[in-house]
């Protein structure tokens, strides 16, 4: 009577799947590419974190020099600084977003595995939502890298034009 209960409940029968090695190890493959992506978007978020890091350095030392009445032409600097704070700060959120997304597709793509539901349009729709936070993230860190480009260019005029 106790092994029939046992053998009918969703734990014995969830066990039974999962104790597939053959079944673990596909799911192991199925999860790489997501989790290479999950490693490329950390990789790229440390370098839009570095530039949000010295961006806002340099809006405090400008800020801290305008304190002490010694700023004078750093000043014209501020409003491009804080555009690209804008922008690399809204990088890195997206960028966040897309990684906790694609850990969320990587979890389903385990569950997924070992349950009889099917989520595969779930894992479809996730994959999708971390490709929109990641291409969005991107633009954003795109919009950074060109006004920063920009400003030097305005820069470089103004000291060809003295």
């Amino acid at each position: 009577m106790l092994l029939e209960f046992l053998a009918a409940t969703p734990a014995i029968d969830l066990l039974e799947r999962t104790s597939s090695t053959a079944q673990v190890q596909h799911v192991v493959q199925l999860s790489l590419a997501p989790a290479f992506l999950l490693a490329a978007i950390g990789a790229v978020m440390n370098v839009m974190t570095n530039r949000l890091i010295w961006v806002a350095n340099k809006i405090e030392k400008i800020v801290a020099a305008d304190e002490e009445g010694r700023a004078g032409i750093l000043l014209e600097e501020l409003p491009a600084l804080e555009k690209r704070r804008v922008y690399a700060q809204r990088a890195v959120m997206l960028s966040t977003a897309a990684a906790l997304t694609i850990s969320i597709v990587i979890v389903l793509l385990f569950v997924s595995a070992f349950v009889r539901t099917p989520l595969g349009t779930l894992v479809a729709l996730a994959w999708i939502v971390t490709m929109s936070f990641l291409v969005a993230g991107l633009a954003s860190f795109l919009m950074e890298t060109r006004t920063a480009a920009k400003r030097n260019l305005e820069r470089m005029r103004r000291r060809k034009a003295r």
